[in-house]
């Protein structure tokens, strides 16, 4: 198969290159300094399951010259989809399907309207990762795992391909009877946490182990499960202990990509996790209160990192 990765952050940074290392044939799509240095000094990986560098990846910004794949792996922020659709249409031929890695539970509906759905292939990505600088991608945390399905449940020719592929080097799979009953749970999970980081700018751990921010955290993890539950998606009777046993073996020291984006003051994910609770919340009549006041506290930020408030 060949496969493009567009987005090479640390989730496609990551699973991108672990296929190119093993001998797949990938084409990345990054842009700035970050594409510049994979151009110049190729792709290294430092990885909590050891290291390891793609010398002369194939990279580019420019998705023509790639030309038509088998799948395209999309890991951008979910603020960048209506874009990025647009922008990857020369990587869509007539049998290429699209994954989703991003975060939030919107993309594959924004991507079934731009590509038809029996096109678009629901993920979850489990790792940590970022970059850690133009060129780098660290790996920190989390057994390295693509859960996938197709969004109507079967078990696919092309999904078990892919499967294949990824196991072939080295990646975990997982393959639930629904991948958007994961990809809510995944949901579940970044927003009982991401925004409150993102406020206290204090790690997963002691967000987890003080009094007063692991009540925020299950207030927020209740309200997520409430929408997701109005909106017809059965999670398990037991998610919110099933996330806490999660939340409780992480490393400490972790904290979510929103917390790190606004904290350096970039645009954030803000409006696709807890802002997205809120606004389906709304939609089904789901009282979502603590979500809401984490998102008045952060729209000030996130509206000077897109240069629409100074101070």
């Amino acid at each position: 198969m060949k496969l493009a990765i567009y987005g090479t952050g640390g989730v496609g940074g990551y699973f991108g290159g672990r296929l190119a290392h093993s001998g797949h044939d990938v084409a990345f799509i990054a842009r700035g300094d970050h594409l510049r240095e994979m151009q110049n000094s190729g792709l290294a990986v430092e990885s909590i399951n050891g290291d390891f560098h793609i010398n002369n990846p194939v990279v580019t910004d420019d998705p023509e010259t790639v030309g038509p794949v088998d799948a395209v792996l999309l890991a951008v922020k979910s603020w960048q989809v209506p874009e990025t659709a647009l922008a990857m249409q020369p990587l869509v031929g007539p049998d290429t399907f699209v994954v989703s890695l991003l975060n939030g539970v919107e993309s594959t509906d924004q991507l079934s309207e731009v590509f038809g759905r029996e096109r678009v292939m629901g993920g979850v990505a489990k790792l940590f990762s970022f970059i850690e600088r133009p060129g780098l991608i660290r790996h920190i945390g989390h057994e390295p795992t693509l859960v996938l399905g197709e969004l109507d449940g079967v078990a696919s020719d092309r999904l078990n391909r892919l499967s294949a592929l990824l196991g072939d080097a080295g990646i975990g799979v997982e393959r639930p009877d629904s991948i958007l009953v994961a990809i809510w749970a995944k949901f579940l999970f970044t927003t009982g946490w991401g925004g409150l980081g993102a406020i206290s700018r204090a790690p997963i751990g002691v967000l987890r182990d003080e009094s007063s921010t692991h009540t925020v955290i299950n207030a927020c993890m209740h309200e997520t499960e409430a929408v997701a539950r109005a909106v017809g998606i059965p999670l398990p009777e037991d998610i919110i202990a099933r996330t806490w046993a999660f939340i409780q073996a992480l490393e400490p020291t972790g904290t979510s990509s929103l917390q790190r984006d606004i904290a350096a003051g970039r645009p954030s994910e803000l409006d696709a996790w807890n802002g997205a609770v809120v606004r389906i919340g709304r939609r089904h009549s789901v009282a979502t209160p603590t979500h809401d006041l984490i998102v008045s506290a952060l729209q000030p930020l996130e509206k000077r990192a897109r240069g629409e408030l100074t101070f």
